[in-house]
């Protein structure tokens, strides 16, 4: 059978929970027409490029498919009809992508980036400051000196 990539976005109205029964139900009816679904991803609320129908931001899943044609075309006919879906795409494959997809693999490296962060690891920047605040710090006590004695600077 062949293999496909198949990626809908849900409204962002829709809760979490409502996308994870779309997903099931699609799941049935490819188990249903003789398919199966090997990989499930759910990549969260996105912001989006442009607005799609007064949308702003969509739920992403994705699936991987080995499912015979007419299974796909029923898959895409019920998203049609869901008011939540606002957008689908399905995209034939020679192989499935072992592992995490490259969403959740960026995902992971930018929660990674995050931990980072707020650890304080400022990496290899070294001290910035170095002596120029004791400089200036002491410059403008001179000049207020300066100012007290009545001379101009």
């Amino acid at each position: 059978m062949p293999l496909y990539e198949h990626v809908y976005l849900a409204r962002q109205d829709a809760s979490t929970q409502q996308v994870d029964e779309l997903t099931t139900q699609l799941k049935g009816v490819i188990e249903g027409l003789g398919g199966s679904i090997k990989k499930t991803e759910y990549w969260g609320v996105k912001s989006l490029s442009y607005r799609l129908r007064k949308n702003r931001k969509a739920h992403f899943t994705l699936m991987d498919i080995d499912a015979p044609p007419p299974a796909i075309n029923e898959i895409e006919r019920l998203e049609r009809l869901n008011e939540d879906v606002v957008r689908y795409l399905t995209i034939r494959v020679d192989a499935h992508e072992d592992g995490p997809s490259a969403m959740m693999r960026r995902t992971e490296r930018d929660r990674d980036r995050d931990d980072r962060r707020d650890r304080g690891d400022r990496g290899d920047r070294g001290d910035r400051g170095g002596d120029r605040g004791r400089e200036r710090d002491r410059r403008s006590r001179d000049d207020s000196d300066d100012a007290e004695n009545g001379t101009e600077v």
